[in-house]
Order: structure tokens, then C-alpha cells, then sequence
């Protein structure tokens, strides 16, 4: 389970297989208001559930532009499966820094969904 006090959220579910994408590397970052340039906070993997705890803390939740990279291609290679996407990127926009934010993830080696989850 994730934590709580955890702002933002993902689970990225293997449509293939029907089960959690354990082990998919992804990078968050946000979007710099002066230079319009993508700043990483943080690189994780997603545990036996395909999630990843913690990826903000509430302190460090601020209204603005992000980015989930996840890293699709090593995924299907290290499964043995052929892929059309190296990596997905999701952009979303956060208004209410108290409010929590989930960006689930649907992916398969040739396709991918996501939406604005609770």
C-alpha cells in the first residue's frame, strides 16, 4: 500500500499478463515556470503491486505542469517481448496542492491508457 500522506500516486497494471508491472522504471518531473524547462524530482521503480510510494511528500505537492516517464521499453526487454513504445509520457497539470493525485496506467507491448484516477 502506498503511503497516506502520499499526494501523488501511479499503478501501472501489465494489461498482458493481467497483473502488476512490478520493477518499471519511471521518472517524475515538473516543469520550471521561467525557463519552461523539465526538472527531475525523482526516479523510482514500481514494487510487487506496480506502484511507487512516496513520490511526492504533501511539502513538496505544488500547482504546476508534471511528467511521469515510464520506462516501457527495458520493461517488455527484460520480459523478452517486442514493444512499440520505448517509454510513455504522461503530462498532467496539478491545481489543488492539497488534493491527491492518481495517474493509473494501463500498458501492454503495443498500446497504453491512462486517466485521471482517485
Amino acid at each position: 500500500m502506498e503511503p497516506v500522506d502520499s499526494p501523488l500516486t501511479t499503478h501501472v497494471l501489465d494489461t498482458t499478463s493481467g497483473l502488476p508491472a512490478q520493477g518499471l522504471c519511471l521518472h517524475l518531473s515538473r516543469l520550471q515556470d521561467l525557463d519552461q524547462q523539465w526538472m527531475e524530482l525523482r526516479t523510482s521503480y514500481t514494487d510487487a503491486d506496480g506502484r511507487c510510494p512516496g513520490l511526492l511528500t504533501p511539502g513538496q505537492m505544488k500547482a504546476g505542469t508534471y511528467k511521469l516517464l515510464f520506462d516501457t521499453q527495458d520493461y517488455w526487454e527484460r520480459r523478452g517481448q517486442a514493444s512499440f513504445y520505448p517509454h510513455v509520457e504522461v503530462v498532467f497539470t496539478i491545481t489543488n496542492e492539497t488534493q491527491k493525485c492518481h495517474v493509473p496506467l494501463l500498458l501492454s507491448p503495443w498500446s497504453y491508457t491512462t486517466y485521471r484516477g482517485s
